[in-house]
């Protein structure tokens, strides 16, 4: 019976943290920095196919092996995505339900049109949106190769992605999310910093420049990719 009380009781909390704003704000400033940690490893990979097809190929590979042998063949990988997944769905349905209650405590009838939202909200929502629809073309293109253009190679991912970055929508397509990253990170980093209370007068302003740098370097970093097979560099 103690045992029942105590559950219901930690179950409670879970719900009434989760129902309030600031839970959910605490679930979206987490949930962020687990992606941003995976986005800082992700275009560390990324930078390897400019030391040519076996260096790209053999990271891919490794990526399979993580872990081995205590872990299974893919184990980790899969890991490693369930808990991206998890992730994603938490930071968007949390965005979603504060949009909503931030909406319907919005006073209604204005005697003069106001903007609804502030540049940074703005950003933030629309670039969720991009990304959440680049995050799906993504899978497709170069995990299962649904629409992938050309013949998608299986266990050849350097000249996947060369056949990817060879089309000029596969450029456009890549280059306005990697812009809407930036953006997204960073408002994204600043807003979870305050959020999760690293925030204070003497540490906004190196905050607010961190995250500055950071959106850059991750831009930067991801859309040299494409970048170099536009240009030649990497072939």
């Amino acid at each position: 019976m103690a045992l029942a009380t105590r559950t219901d009781r930690r179950s409670s909390m879970a719900r009434t943290v989760w129902d309030s704003s600031v839970g959910k704000k605490t679930v979206m400033a987490v949930s962020g920095m687990i992606m941003l940690m995976y986005l800082a490893a992700h275009v560390i990979g990324n930078l390897k196919i400019f030391f040519g097809p076996a260096e790209f190929n053999h990271y891919a590979h490794w990526l399979r092996t993580v872990g081995e042998p205590f872990m299974h063949y893919e184990w980790t990988l899969w890991l490693v995505r369930v808990v991206l997944v998890v992730a994603v769905i938490a930071h968007a349905v949390s965005a979603y339900q504060l949009s909503r209650r931030d909406l319907r405590a919005r006073p209604t009838g204005y005697v003069h049109r106001k903007p609804r939202a502030s540049y940074a909200t703005r950003t933030m929502r629309w670039g969720g949106i991009i990304l959440a629809l680049f995050i799906v073309w993504h899978i497709l293109d170069l995990t299962t190769g649904t629409v992938h253009s050309g013949g998608f190679q299986e266990g050849h991912p350097y000249q996947n992605v060369v056949d990817t970055f060879s089309t000029w929508y596969g450029n456009a397509v890549y280059s306005v999310a990697m812009l809407a990253l930036g953006l997204h990170v960073r408002h994204g980093f600043w807003s979870a910093a305050q959020t999760l209370g690293v925030g204070s007068r003497t540490r906004d302003r190196a905050l607010k420049i961190f995250a500055d740098v950071l959106a850059l370097l991750l831009t930067a970093g991801f859309l040299a990719v494409p970048v170099g097979v536009m240009t030649g560099v990497v072939s």
